[in-house]
């Protein structure tokens, strides 16, 4: 069976089996092993079913909201944003602006994984926009959806009309639907990003899909895209995008969709799916759904705790940080080498702006696209208002756990980092994140 370069959607699409649910899962994900067979007692013992979104210590549904799209929504519907109401594409453009999006971070998704699936085809696809805190979907002739990151709820989900007239008012509704694909096993059972990679049919559907719902800098570039276009200067030879399939003899056979030619680039802001942009993208949604899961699972354990978690809680909580962690440091980030990966200049300035830099002038979002993503391996997302929103008995642990990493070369674990990258990084953290100098070396059960 042919496979080619594929998609992956930023779309809902999950079953509401948790995985935190199954002891098995449990023992193995968290490394607990106690003699006899006691690591599932233990786990199950200790481990409470964090996913209930009304439980009192998340209230997802009736805590007041700290993302920051919420905070436009009275002027997005009062009329009192300056926005552009002379067609679709100019408004977007002008509410990506008002958002501080930059519009070169455009993705072009074609698979039909969207609540507006009957608008989305090769000739019409999906757009997706982006910065650390919202992600905003736009369908030609359909209305605007928006996934916006509250520092403790997680994703808060939205949709409204374009309006197509200056006088046409906008409603904005939060959207419920997409929770049965945007709070489920994709996203570790908590509100999160669904990034997808299939083999999009000619009317729809998917004749086939890879990588298992999972997503991060993790997955193999062979098993990302599907379903999306793919534009800009790499050399990645063996990704699923830019092709749809069909049954041939009872084998998929692929066809191109070339960008630009299969659709009209004039409908969207811009003219790219730059591949760094997706590259980017990808790395943010593992992060965000980690962090998130993070947080749920700390409010859960501090529920009736107060401040003396157990024994059991708190190496629970480590273990969590510690995966964390890793993930943060960029742990098992598949490398780069030999796919030559060149950014859109456009997007390569916008995700640069306002970089924190050290004294030396370095940054967390220095680029590298040789051999790995970025120069100085620890996310800038650790700044981001979804991980810095993370109850304190976890970010302390997980500043703890990433201090020891760059401290200690005995640790075989990170043994990829050389010392002097170890060392760059430490100083920009030291320079440019507030909490880290005071926190870093704090008594977890604090």
């Amino acid at each position: 069976m042919p496979r080619i370069g594929s998609p992956g959607t930023f779309s809902p699409a999950f079953s509401p089996v948790s995985p935190f649910r199954l002891a098995p899962f449990i023992a193995a994900l968290f490394g607990l092993c106690l003699p006899g067979g006691g690591a599932l007692l233990a786990a199950e013992a200790i481990l409470p079913d964090f996913t209930d979104l009304e439980a009192a210590e998340h209230a997802y549904w009736t805590r007041a909201l700290e993302d920051p799209f919420t905070r436009v929504i009275s002027d997005l519907e009062t009329g009192s944003l300056p926005l552009d109401t002379s067609n679709e594409r100019d408004f977007v453009a002008s509410f990506l602006k008002q958002l501080e999006i930059p519009a070169s971070s455009q993705l072009l998704v074609f698979s039909t994984t969207s609540l507006q699936l009957s608008l989305i085809s090769p000739r019409s696809p999906r757009a997706l926009y982006f910065n650390e805190d919202i992600y905003l979907g736009f369908v030609p002739r359909g209305r605007i959806e928006i996934v916006s990151l509250d520092p403790e709820a997680g994703a808060i989900f939205y949709i409204f009309n374009i309006p197509r007239r200056p006088d046409e008012p906008v409603r904005v509704d939060r959207s419920n639907r997409c929770m049965n694909c945007h709070a489920d096993a994709i996203t570790r059972d908590v509100p999160g990003l669904v990034i997808q990679s299939v083999i999009p049919g000619p009317r729809g559907g998917s004749l086939d899909a890879f990588r298992g719902g999972e997503a991060g800098h993790h997955i193999p570039l062979s098993e990302r895209f599907g379903g999306w276009y793919v534009t800009g200067r790499h050399s990645i030879a063996a990704h699923r995008g830019n092709a749809t399939g069909r049954f041939v003899g009872g084998e998929i056979e692929l066809f191109p969709v070339i960008p630009g030619e299969t659709f009209d680039f004039d409908r969207y802001p811009v003219a790219t799916s730059d591949i760094l942009a997706h590259l980017i993208f990808e790395h943010q949604t593992g992060f965000v759904n980690r962090a998130v899961e993070a947080s749920y699972l700390t409010r859960t354990l501090l529920r009736g705790a107060g401040d003396q978690l157990s024994p059991e809680q708190g190496a629970l909580l480590d273990r969590k940080a510690s995966e964390l962690a890793r993930y943060i440091l960029f742990a098992g980030e598949i490398p780069l080498a030999g796919h030559a990966i060149e950014g859109d200049p456009a997007f390569t300035d916008a995700f640069l702006t306002g970089r924190r830099t050290s004294q030396s002038g370095d940054s967390l979002k220095d680029l590298d696209l040789e051999t790995r993503l970025f120069r100085n391996r620890c996310s800038y997302m650790i700044y981001s208002r979804v991980f810095q929103g993370l109850p304190e008995a976890m970010k302390n642990r997980v500043y703890s756990h990433i201090h020891s990493a760059l401290s200690d070369d005995s640790d075989a674990e990170f043994a990829y980092l050389p010392r002097d990258e170890k060392d760059t990084t430490l100083r920009i953290l030291d320079d440019t994140l507030p909490d880290w100098r005071t926190q870093r070396g704090a008594d977890p059960a604090d």
